[in-house]
């Protein structure tokens, strides 16, 4: 508000009767807020058509329709506020006059609303002195009407001897005899007030005016045109007499039917038409709860919209669709979405909703949750989309997660995908999925984000984090890679096995960080004969058991998982008989790789040097080194920047003889020497 507005003594209530032409109606009230405005056309309540100017001022605004009421209706503007009260004012806080004069405003205009009210009530006259205002218990009062004694009093009257309606007994031991009017009250068709159900007349009056006075209002059979949205509120029913009950729309540019609160049923009707068949969305109120049953829609342009909208204190929750099909959409059959600050549609339940394009050209999907969380689930669906213009049979879009697929079925053509996951969805599960579109079955940009059961080629299941306790197998399969390239090849656990193959040079096989790995098992085993080293480190880590594995002979192998915090070695064949052969002359390195190092000098005299006693690979290792060849050139054992074995060099000088020395991290010692 620009200014402090005056609560002058004028009755928050205004009406007009419309002539079909004019469409701004002033209303001479102030009112705090457009939500305090309140608008009647014939009696039904408006929730869209209309803006409210003149929010804030003393001398009241006016309301503009979209289109002129037709003439001869009332136009009924009220300012209708909720009676509560949500702030106070602070302990030792300011005590700010604009505030009070809020306060008293709000309080002045809440006891014009409530005079208002009693305004239109009998009462007593002011010089008369009140006598029972109590009507007679509801037991005595059934079935009779109200009347006076002699003292003035009310009382139950008798009908008998009046023109009242024959009473009414249902066949059955028990049965109540009830008044005719009392039978008939039990059901309010949409006809009682006014609707016509022939095809032409406009019928979007009778239905405001219905779900304005009654909780449940029924559809008889017949083609109802509206042209603006039938809301069901909170709590209220919408029922037909099954698919010849047809309300149809008689443009694209608006829903028609609305459901903006909780706990409403839309049951055994045909919606035709309409930028939405039903929408769900939580304007008035938190949309829970909601059900909607026995539905067929055709040719609107989408067929079923859940919105989170714009408040997340009014969520789109728990609501259930049950046997609903949805024919000759052009956009999407069903779409959960989020336009604005509210939170994601949640938890939802659709069982048997089938959306079939029936040969119309569809630019969207079956089935979008563009906006989602919490297991919304589709159960028993199916998705039958006309290519080549449709996006997918069904799509799970960036912003949902926790989507649950269960026996869905799709169709298409033209590569249509049967399911798309988008980039950024999480925790999809697929469960039983049967495609007959020729797109692909599952096509996947959220990085394997998903689970899935009998589902998708050519993989059916795909299972993540996946914790068993008793299982019985009788038959594993392992995905087995196949590494022939030197250098560094990175391991991402996207395979169990790795072979490796390292003729053409020597090949490091680099563990990821065990804290990222924990509970993986990952076996690497060399297959060539060769002399170059296959070793598995650790991505920014010791390695397993703390230090790097050397593979040397053909066939080593090493099985090594992670618990989270380090990478150990489960099973290995590094065990004494491992053996390498080597003719050649000058230095040769020992390199840990094997356990028995065969030498021949043949060429020229060889010194084995041994790696420092205290490197991580010689600790605790024990080494043979044999001379083969029967030539005079000798074979001495030496240690790298050390002293050697028992603080010496050791030769072997003819044919067969060998020495066994062993590291205990400080220096080598012999063990044995042959002969």
């Amino acid at each position: 508000m620009t200014e402090h507005i005056k609560m002058p003594d004028v009755a928050p209530l205004v009406r007009y009767l419309a002539n079909g032409a004019q469409t701004v109606f002033a209303y001479p009230f102030p009112v705090f807020s457009a939500n305090d405005i309140t608008v009647y056309i014939g009696g039904a309540r408006q929730y869209s058509g209309y803006d409210v100017a003149g929010a804030g001022q003393t001398a009241g605004g006016s309301v503009t329709f979209d289109n002129a009421p037709a003439s001869g209706l009332v136009v009924m503007i009220e300012r209708r506020m909720a009676l509560q009260r949500v702030t106070d004012f602070l302990e030792g806080g300011d005590f700010s006059a604009r505030a009070i004069n809020n306060e008293l405003d709000f309080l002045t205009a809440a006891i014009q609303q409530v005079g208002r009210d009693q305004s239109a009530m009998l009462r007593y006259s002011d010089d008369e002195a009140p006598a029972d205002v109590v009507l007679p218990p509801k037991t005595v009062r059934a079935n009779k009407a109200l009347g006076f004694n002699a003292d003035g009093d009310p009382v139950a009257v008798s009908l008998e001897g009046s023109m009242a309606a024959p009473d009414f007994t249902a066949s059955g031991t028990g049965a109540a005899t009830r008044s005719s009017a009392d039978k008939f009250a039990d059901m309010i068709s949409v006809k009682d007030f006014g609707a016509a159900g022939d095809g032409v007349t406009d019928d979007t009056l009778a239905f405001q005016k219905a779900l304005t006075a009654h909780q449940s209002v029924f559809v008889p059979e017949g083609v109802y045109v509206v042209t603006a949205p039938v809301t069901v509120g909170g709590r209220q029913m919408l029922r037909g007499a099954g698919q010849s009950s047809i309300i149809r729309a008689a443009s694209n540019d608006f829903a028609v039917i609305e459901l903006p609160s909780r706990s409403a049923t839309v049951a055994d009707l045909r919606i035709e038409g309409g930028l939405i068949g039903i929408k769900l969305w939580g304007r008035d109120a938190e949309c829970t709860q909601n059900s909607i049953t026995d539905i067929m829609i055709d040719q609107a342009l989408t067929g079923i919209v859940l919105d989170g909208y714009n408040d997340t204190n009014k969520p789109c929750y728990w609501n259930n669709f049950n046997r609903v099909l949805i024919e000759r959409m052009t956009v999407n059959g069903v779409h959960l979405k989020k336009t604005g600050a509210g939170d994601t549609p949640n938890a939802n339940r659709f069982y048997a909703v089938r959306a079939y394009s029936k040969g119309a050209p569809t630019t969207g999907s079956g089935f979008y949750v563009e906006a989602g969380a919490l297991n919304n689930s589709f159960v028993d669906c199916e998705a039958n989309i006309n290519g080549p213009t449709a996006y997918a049979c069904f799509r799970v879009g960036a912003s949902a997660s926790k989507t649950l697929i269960i026996n869905l079925l799709t169709e298409s053509t033209n590569g249509v995908p049967n399911v798309k996951l988008e980039e950024g969805s999480t925790e999809t599960a697929l469960m039983n999925l049967t495609t007959t579109s020729d797109g692909p079955a599952i096509d996947d940009d959220s990085g394997g984000n998903y689970d899935a059961v009998n589902a998708g080629f050519p993989d059916s299941n795909r299972l993540r984090r996946t914790v068993v306790t008793d299982l019985r197998a009788t038959l594993m399969r392992y995905d087995t890679a196949f590494v022939d390239t030197p250098g560094t090849t990175s391991m991402d656990l996207s395979h169990t096995v790795h072979i490796v193959n390292a003729t053409s040079g020597a090949i490091t096989m680099e563990l990821p960080p065990a804290e990222d790995s924990a509970g993986a098992t990952v076996t690497i085993k060399k297959v060539d004969d060769t002399a170059h080293i296959v070793k598995v480190t650790e991505d920014d880590g010791p390695g397993p058991d703390g230090k790097e594995l050397q593979l040397g002979g053909r066939n080593d192998y090493a099985t090594m998982i992670s618990n989270g915090a380090a990478w150990y070695i489960k099973e290995s064949n590094r065990m004494a008989g491992n053996t390498r052969y080597a003719d050649t002359t000058g230095t040769y390195q020992i390199d840990m790789a094997v356990d028995t190092y065969l030498i021949s000098s043949y060429g020229g005299v060889v010194t084995a040097q041994l790696p420092p006693a205290n490197a991580a690979k010689a600790i605790g290792r024990t080494i043979t080194i044999k001379k083969t060849d029967p030539s005079g050139n000798a074979v001495t054992v030496t240690e790298q920047g050390g002293a050697g074995p028992d603080q010496g060099s050791v030769t072997l000088g003819t044919q067969y003889h060998a020495v066994t020395v062993v590291s205990n991290g400080a220096q080598w010692y012999v063990l044995s020497k042959l002969p």
